[in-house]
């Protein structure tokens, strides 16, 4: 105690004579112990020992608290690390249970175009009375649920702009007064910060003219939205637009929806245009794609485009038609270009997607209401009731179970899918340019061959069309389709033939070429693969001109070769279509092939008679005057020539013809031969 009591005093001395003062350290032990650290103060030394106590041999996650990290200021690169230290200029929040007891909260920030002092950057809903208008007010209005507890709109205020009227509409109708006062304290609010927006913009719309920066405004969602596509006009409905820049310059992207047919039933798709940057103002009817409502020509367009969406809903599922203008393909890069596409075509876009899977359009969203009606529902139970509004197309021969509504037409795509059976491509087919065949009705009948040849072919083909699923082989699915050889010298009709038949019958016919299927034996298999099951589908006939390029007999040097009659064996085995094989080298078939043939018809060389019709039938179906007697075809007949050598000879002969305006006369017919060499005696 008395060392104590000497260093006491040797402190006040030293203290005294430096000016300090003296704190006892039971006095600083009672002060800390008496202090409590806040919730957001650091913890004190005393709070440390004990955190580190606690942590001191504690498993991973087993320490029942939270602990906060807070983002620590920027580095040079912009990266900002966590930290354990509470910053130190945090301002309050601003949004708290007291201003939520606000009707509305708007933002706001600097405004710096010099004309006020601040822009509203959004406004905070939350009136539950304004809510529930606003329900009403924005009905289907992409991106709008006004039944959230926070419910925020963003400038520019694109809901109200587009809704303004319907939103004056619902101030005037309130009958409640609370809410009617609410509401007009939003409409004050917001009609000094729209009052440019929305006088530019009826201004403009009474001008038929806008500018490229309000763009957004007179697109309205759910708007039809005219276009034209390949120059065609188009439809489609107004989803939502945005703002962009890409390397032709800023433009304004509008996301459309068309109805279309994705080969099970219709669905709305998701599309997209592109209206680009333009200086000052522009008539909107001008621009690439414009609201329908404005275009001075609205009742013209919508009448055409419903005429034509009706069309395209009959081609729902398969159809085999004619067509004669533009349709869309695709080049080497995958780029979609135009093309003159002229005859029979199948519309089928089940097949379509499979073939062309990158090609294919998508189709995400359902119809709207007001998109169809329902069909055949009398009687119908609820099950099958449900069914009918899904809208399913199961059979494909049979119409659909729903009918599009005049707005569902006026939306309809305006191309379909389909295959050009002359071009042998897949293309869009614009619905304008579909026709119905024109058939030739006399394709069988001027056929020249016997009779019972005729009846014997006839009775195959629809047989098979009509029953082809009710043989089978011993293996499931092998051996249903028909084969026919039909063989001898050319020119004698057997490529006619298979054309009278599918004329007759009215179903397509596929001419199959070497071109078709390639030269090596993994792409010929895929290539005859895909066209027997289109074919097949199609209940189309297949016609495999000069056979005898895949089918001719096997060696033992050529294996390649080998390949290729391997393949069409096997594939054809279990083909369940109508097979038409012509050949003029018959005994050079494979043998294994011969026995696969169903009706093997040899056709001889054209007699007097038989040449003698066919010189009838192409001058009575000609389009051009002829004085051709009766004497002269008697003449003709004698000259020995092939039915395909005689439509050459008469195809110059009236060309000849035409060029001295006269009527075909048998001394034209003579030049031609003459020069051919062909006339007796030349």
């Amino acid at each position: 105690m008395a060392d104590t009591a000497a260093i006491k005093t040797a402190m006040e001395a030293l203290a005294s004579q430096f000016d300090l003062k003296i704190v006892e350290e039971e006095k600083k032990e009672e002060k800390s112990a008496g202090s409590t650290p806040g919730a957001d103060t650091p913890a004190t030394d005393a709070s440390e020992k004990e955190t580190d106590s606690e942590l001191k041999d504690a498993p991973v996650g087993s320490i029942n608290k939270i602990k906060d990290l807070y983002q620590g200021p920027e580095d040079s690169s912009g990266r900002a690390p966590w930290v354990d230290k509470y910053p130190e200029d945090v301002e309050e929040a601003a949004e708290t249970e007291e201003t939520a007891k606000y009707a509305f909260i708007a933002r706001k920030k600097k405004c710096f175009t010099g004309r006020k002092k601040f822009d509203i950057d959004s406004i905070i809903v939350n009136s539950p009375a304004v809510k529930k208008v606003l329900e009403n007010v924005f009905a289907k209005y992409p991106g709008v649920t006004c039944s959230l507890d926070r419910l925020v709109f963003d400038a520019p205020f694109q809901p109200f702009v587009h809704r303004w009227t319907e939103f004056k509409l619902a101030i005037e109708s309130e009958k409640n007064e609370s809410t009617k006062t609410h509401l007009e304290l939003l409409h004050r609010l917001l009609r000094e910060e729209l009052k440019d927006t929305i006088k530019a913009l009826e201004d403009f719309i009474l001008n038929g003219v806008t500018t490229f920066d309000i763009l957004w405004a007179i697109f309205q969602p759910k708007c039809t939205v005219y276009s034209r596509t390949g120059g065609l006009p188009n439809c489609q409905s107004f989803y939502s637009g945005s703002y962009g820049e890409g390397q032709c310059g800023k433009y304004f992207q509008l996301t459309l929806e068309p109805i279309g047919w994705n080969g099970i039933e219709f669905k709305r798709g998701t599309e997209y245009a592109n209206i680009y940057d333009f200086q000052g103002t522009k008539p909107i009817k001008d621009l690439s794609a414009c609201p329908l409502h404005l275009h001075p020509e609205e009742e013209q367009i919508r009448k055409s485009l419903v005429k034509r969406g009706k069309k395209y809903e009959q081609f729902a599922g398969y159809h085999y038609k004619a067509y004669e203008g533009i349709a869309l393909s695709w080049n080497a890069k995958g780029t979609q270009i135009p093309v003159t596409v002229t005859g029979r075509i199948i519309i089928d876009t089940e097949s379509f997607d499979r073939n062309n899977p990158t090609k294919s359009s998508s189709y995400n969203d359902d119809l709207h209401p007001q998109d169809f009606n329902v069909s055949q529902t009398v009687g119908l139970d609820l099950k099958t009731m449900a069914t009918v509004v899904q809208n399913d197309y199961e059979d494909e021969g049979e119409g659909p179970k729903i009918d599009l509504t005049d707005d569902g037409r006026l939306i309809c795509k305006s191309t379909v899918p389909g295959y050009s059976l002359k071009q042998k491509k897949w293309m869009l087919f614009f619905v304008d340019f579909i026709k119905e065949i024109e058939w030739n009705e006399n394709a069988f009948s001027t056929l020249v061959l016997p009779e019972d040849t005729k009846d014997l072919l006839m009775s195959f083909v629809e047989s098979q069309v009509e029953n082809k699923n009710t043989f089978d082989d011993v293996i499931q699915g092998k051996g249903k389709g028909i084969i026919m050889l039909l063989s001898g010298p050319p020119g004698v009709g057997k490529t006619l033939t298979a054309e009278s038949v599918a004329e007759s019958m009215r179903i397509p016919l596929y001419m199959m070429s070497a071109g078709d299927l390639g030269i090596r034996p993994n792409e010929v298999e895929d290539a005859l693969q895909k066209i027997l099951e289109m074919v097949a589908k199609w209940d189309a006939i297949l016609l495999l001109d000069e056979c005898d390029v895949f089918l001719e007999a096997r060696t033992n040097s050529d294996l390649e070769r080998n390949k290729l009659v391997s393949i069409f064996l096997r594939t054809l085995e279990y083909y369940e279509g109508i097979l038409f094989l012509t050949t003029n080298r018959v005994a050079n078939m494979d043998a294994a092939f011969q026995s696969r043939i169903h009706v093997s018809m040899e056709y001889p060389n054209l007699t007097a008679d038989a040449r003698r019709q066919i010189w009838e039938n192409f001058l009575k179906n000609s389009k051009q005057k002829s004085e051709v007697s009766e004497q002269d075809l008697d003449y003709l007949s004698t000259i020995e020539l092939n039915g395909r050598q005689i439509k050459n000879v008469l195809k110059t002969s009236f060309l000849l013809s035409m060029r001295k305006k006269t009527p075909l006369k048998r001394e034209f017919i003579e030049i031609v031969l003459a020069i051919e060499g062909r006339r007796p005696g030349a």
